[in-house]
């Protein structure tokens, strides 16, 4: 445990730069080489962070996806600073024991929704989210929201919904072939507009009605936090992976992690369905 936080230390010149996280998390991965059956008692702080020796393995799965780091200190708002650990070089290192204990209450709450058919809507617009929000939303059929928010999605739901509904049923007259009576030009134009309202209202096709829940990911994104002034206008719960930017007031099942980084939001994200398919 020593040596673990040792290399820590000695390793996390880093910055919100996702390349330069990686690049970090290569080297410790390289350079620390600690035996899993360490005495819990040899490091009160690792302890502090770990928890106990049966939690190492997780440990280091986190620090080698770069789940651990926040941003650099001058960003952290000040809320955020009960899921510090510790500064290392100027930037935040998170609290992995919250971490792990608030992704086992998120998932406990998420499951409780799926077995009682509850909607969730996830929202992540960032590219580095895409991949796994993808993967999570296949598995249990969440709406979702991966290009941008549509403003009023929450709050003006009865009239935008109409909207998603044509959308489904114009693009089901396309598979259908109804438009073929149409001429070329007019078939063209009917494309462009279906592939307009693809961009707004793919993923949104089930959402019939208010979601139960708002899941998002790294809250400091803009159009995330305009779903988040929806969400609480219509007092929807709101599930967030957030940062050390980021204000944990805002969010009701929050989840302290590196929310910048692919590998970090992949590996929480992961986390999380692998809970839930366990008690699907």
């Amino acid at each position: 445990m020593e040596e673990l936080n040792a290399k820590i230390e000695a390793n996390t010149e880093i910055d919100a730069d996702e390349d330069k996280n990686n690049a970090v998390v290569d080297k410790l991965s390289d350079d620390t080489d600690v035996d899993a059956d360490v005495d819990a008692d040899a490091d009160a702080d690792a302890d502090a962070n770990v928890g106990a020796d049966a939690d190492f393995g997780i440990l280091r799965e986190m620090m080698e996806a770069g789940v651990i780091y926040g941003h650099k200190k001058s960003k952290t708002n000040p809320k955020f600073k009960q899921y510090i650990y510790v500064t290392r070089n100027g930037v935040e290192i998170i609290d992995l024991s919250k971490t792990l204990s608030a992704l086992d209450r998120t998932a406990e709450f998420l499951k409780n929704l799926i077995k009682e058919n509850k909607k969730v809507l996830l929202v992540a617009i960032q590219p580095a989210a895409k991949e796994a929000v993808n993967n999570l939303v296949k598995e249990f059929n969440f709406s979702y929201i991966n290009d941008h928010w549509i403003g009023g999605l929450l709050t003006n739901l009865k009239v935008l919904s109409k909207r998603i509904e044509y959308f489904k049923e114009t693009q089901s007259n396309l598979e259908k072939g109804k438009f073929e009576k149409y001429t070329k030009k007019e078939r063209v134009m009917i494309s462009r507009n279906i592939d307009r309202m693809k961009k707004m209202f793919i993923g949104l096709e089930d959402l019939t009605r208010l979601p139960d829940v708002l899941f998002v990911i790294d809250t400091s994104i803009k159009g995330h936090m305009t779903a988040i002034r929806e969400a609480k206008i219509m007092k929807i719960p709101i599930i967030g992976i957030i940062d050390s930017d980021d204000d944990p007031d805002l969010i009701d099942y929050m989840i302290p992690a590196n929310d910048h980084a692919k590998t970090s939001i992949e590996w929480v994200v992961n986390k999380i369905k692998e809970k839930l398919v366990a008690n699907h």
